[in-house]
C-alpha cells in the first residue's frame, strides 16, 4: 500500500474512533459537559490530561526547536515541564478541593466579585484563542502535507471532526477522546524514534541511543558527530549552543513555566477527578506520561539534525530524494543551486546557502521520510502529529465555550437559567468557539502567528499569579486581585505590540544579537514573567491601601489547606 493510502487508512481510523467517543459520551448535565461528571480515574484523567497538555508545540515543534536551537533549545523542555511539576503541585489539588468548573469560577468565589470573574474570562479568552490559533494551523500543515488537501479543506476537516466529540460530549467527550489520542500521539512518536536510533546507534531506546557511538564503528559519539558536523558548515556547536542571553533564557524558561501553570484548558483537567486525592494521583501519572514524550525529543531532535545534514549536504539536485520535493509544495522547505554546480550546499553562510529554507515544524514529520523509514511509520506520525493538535485544541475551546456560557451567561447575566438551557448555551458556545478558532486558524493575526509561547506569556502575566494568590494569601481582596490581573496582561500585550515586528525574528533565529529596545534584553515572547511580577507587585500595593478580605473568604482559604 502507498503512503498517502496508509495515511488515508491509519487517519481515518483514528477519526472513527474519536467520533465513536463522542456519539458514545453524549452529555445530559451541565456537570458532565464542563467536568465530565466529576468520576474520571486518575490514570485515564492523566492521560487525557497529557494530551491536553502536549499540544502540536510538543509533538511537531519542540523537537524541531531543540533541532536548530541545540542546546539552547532546552528552555522549552525546562519550561514545559516545570510548569508541569508547579501546576500539579501547587494548583491543582487545591483547586479541586475548591470544588468548582472553571477558573474564572475559582477566581470569582475565592474574590467575592463578578467583576473579577469577567476580568479572569477575558483573560483566560486572549490567552486561549492565541494558543488554539498555533493548534488550527498544526491541523492545516499536517493535512497539507499528508493527506495532500488544501490547507483550508484540513482545517475545514478538523473543525469537523472536533465538533462531533467536543459539541456533543463536552468534557466527557473531549476527556476519553484525549485517552485515546494519547495513545495515538505516544506511538506515533515513540516508534520513529526507536527505529531511527537502532539505525544510528544500534540501541533501541532513544534516550539511551542519544549518548551512546554510532553503529558505524568508528566508536565516535553521536552527539560529538553532530558537534562535528555542524561546525564544520559553519553553524555553532550542537551542544554549547544558547540562544541570545543568559538573562533572556532565565526569564523565557520562567515564563513558560508559570504560562503552563496558568493555562485554564490544563488546569480545567484536575477537575474531573473525585477529590484531592486523585486529583494528587492524576497529576503523577500525567507526569509519567508526560515524560515519555519529553525525554525522547532531545534524541529526535539531535538524529533528525544529523539525517537531515547527511542527505541533503553535497548531494546532487537529480538525486534529491522524494521527500523533499513534497514538502517543498508545502513551503516549508525550500532549496535553489545557487553556483550552478548542480549539488546542493548547505551551509551556515546565507550567501552560500542553497537550502534557502528549512522550517523547523517539519522535523518530526518529516523524520521518518528523512530515515528512509517504511511507509506505514509515516502514515502513523501524521496521525499522531493531527491527534496532538486536536486534542488541545478541544480543550481550549472548552475553556473558551464554558467561559461563556457558565462563567458570563449563568454566572455574571442569567444566574437563573435552568441546568437544560445552561447546557444548550454551553454547546452553542463550543461551536461559535470552533468557528472563531477555523477563521482565525485560516486568517491568523500578525501577532500571534509566528508562536504559541506569546499565549504562556499571557496565561502568565494574568491568570498565574490570581490563582496563586487566591489559594496561598488570606489577605489578598478583589481590588487588588482585579488590578493585578488588569495591570499585568496589559503591559505584556503592549510590549508585544510594540515589538510585534521583531518578535518574529526573535522567535525564528537561531541565534542573533539582542534588538537594543528589548528591556533587560527580554524578547516579546518571554514577557510573560515580567508581567507576572508587575501583576504580584500591583496586586498587593492595591490590596494594601483597600478594604480587607472578609472572614468567609479568609476561611475559604484555610480550608482548601486543611487535611479534611
Amino acid at each position: 500500500m502507498d503512503l498517502q493510502a496508509l495515511t488515508f487508512t491509519f487517519v481515518g481510523i483514528t477519526f472513527a474512533i474519536y467520533i465513536g467517543i463522542g456519539l458514545w459520551s453524549r452529555t445530559g448535565s451541565t456537570k458532565e459537559f464542563y467536568v465530565a461528571g466529576g468520576g474520571v480515574p486518575p490514570v485515564l484523567n492523566g492521560m487525557a490530561t497529557a494530551a491536553d497538555w502536549m499540544s502540536a508545540a510538543s509533538f511537531i515543534s519542540m523537537a524541531g526547536l531543540i533541532a536548530f536551537l541545540g542546546y539552547g533549545g532546552s528552555v522549552f523542555l525546562m519550561g514545559w515541564t516545570g510548569g508541569y511539576v508547579l501546576l500539579a503541585m501547587l494548583l491543582a489539588p487545591y483547586l479541586r478541593k475548591h470544588g468548582c468548573f472553571t477558573v474564572s469560577e475559582f477566581i470569582s468565589d475565592r474574590y467575592y466579585s463578578k467583576t473579577a470573574r469577567v476580568v479572569a474570562v477575558i483573560c483566560l479568552i486572549i490567552a486561549s484563542v492565541t494558543y488554539v490559533i498555533g493548534q488550527m494551523k498544526g491541523i492545516g500543515v499536517a493535512f497539507g502535507r499528508f493527506l495532500e488537501v488544501d490547507y483550508t479543506d484540513g482545517l475545514l476537516i478538523g473543525m469537523g471532526i472536533v465538533f462531533v466529540y467536543a459539541v456533543l460530549g463536552g468534557m466527557k467527550g473531549i476527556t476519553y477522546t484525549q485517552v485515546a489520542q494519547y495513545v495515538i500521539m505516544i506511538i506515533a512518536y515513540t516508534i520513529p524514534a526507536i527505529f531511527i536510533s537502532l539505525q544510528m546507534t544500534g540501541n533501541p531506546i532513544p534516550q539511551l541511543g542519544l549518548g551512546s557511538t554510532l553503529a558505524d564503528g568508528s566508536g565516535t559519539y553521536l552527539l560529538d558527530k553532530l558537534d562535528q558536523v555542524v561546525t564544520g558548515l559553519g553553524f555553532a556547536e550542537y551542544t554549547t549552543q544558547f540562544r541570545l542571553n543568559m538573562t533572556n533564557t532565565f526569564v523565557y524558561t520562567l515564563s513558560l513555566m508559570i504560562g503552563t501553570a496558568g493555562l485554564p484548558h490544563v488546569i480545567m483537567r484536575f477537575f474531573t477527578v473525585p477529590d484531592m486525592k486523585a486529583a494528587r494521583e492524576s497529576a503523577g501519572w500525567a507526569l509519567v506520561f508526560i515524560a515519555i514524550l519529553y525525554t525522547t525529543a532531545p534524541a529526535v531532535a539531535a538524529m533528525a539534525r544529523l539525517n537531515l545534514i547527511d542527505t541533503v549536504h553535497n548531494t546532487q539536485v537529480s538525486e534529491l530524494p522524494g521527500w523533499v520535493a513534497k514538502w517543498e509544495t508545502t513551503g516549508l522547505l525550500k532549496y535553489q543551486d545557487k553556483n550552478g554546480d548542480g549539488k546542493i550546499q548547505y551551509v551556515a553562510d546565507k550567501a552560500k546557502n542553497e537550502m534557502t529554507k528549512v522550517d523547523r515544524d517539519i522535523m518530526v514529520l518529516a523524520n521518518p521520510e528523512i530515515a528512509q523509514l517504511p511507509n506505514w511509520i509515516i502514515a502513523l506520525v501524521a496521525a499522531g502529529g493531527l491527534a496532538a493538535a486536536l486534542s488541545t485544541a478541544a480543550g481550549l475551546l472548552l475553556a473558551i465555550a464554558s467561559s461563556v456560557s457558565h462563567d458570563l451567561l449563568k454566572g455574571v447575566w442569567h444566574p437563573e437559567i435552568s441546568e437544560s438551557k445552561e447546557l444548550f448555551y454551553g454547546r452553542v458556545s463550543m461551536a461559535g468557539a470552533i468557528a472563531l478558532a477555523g477563521y482565525l486558524g485560516y486568517n491568523p493575526p500578525d501577532f500571534a502567528a509566528g508562536t504559541v509561547a506569546l499565549a504562556f506569556g499571557l496565561a502568565a502575566s494574568s491568570l498565574f499569579p490570581a490563582i496563586m494568590m487566591g489559594i496561598f494569601s488570606r489577605t489578598m481582596n478583589k481590588e487588588g486581585a482585579i488590578a493585578g490581573m488588569l495591570a499585568g496582561i496589559t503591559v505584556t500585550l503592549l510590549y508585544v505590540f510594540q515589538h510585534k515586528g521583531i518578535m518574529f525574528v526573535a522567535s525564528t533565529s537561531f541565534m542573533g544579537g539582542m534588538p537594543n529596545n528589548w528591556f533587560l534584553g527580554i524578547e516579546p515572547n518571554a514577557f510573560g514573567a515580567v508581567g507576572a511580577v508587575v501583576n504580584f507587585a500591583v496586586a498587593f500595593l492595591v490590596a494594601k491601601s483597600t478594604a480587607k478580605v472578609p472572614a468567609n473568604i479568609a476561611k475559604m482559604v484555610d480550608n482548601m489547606h486543611s487535611a479534611k
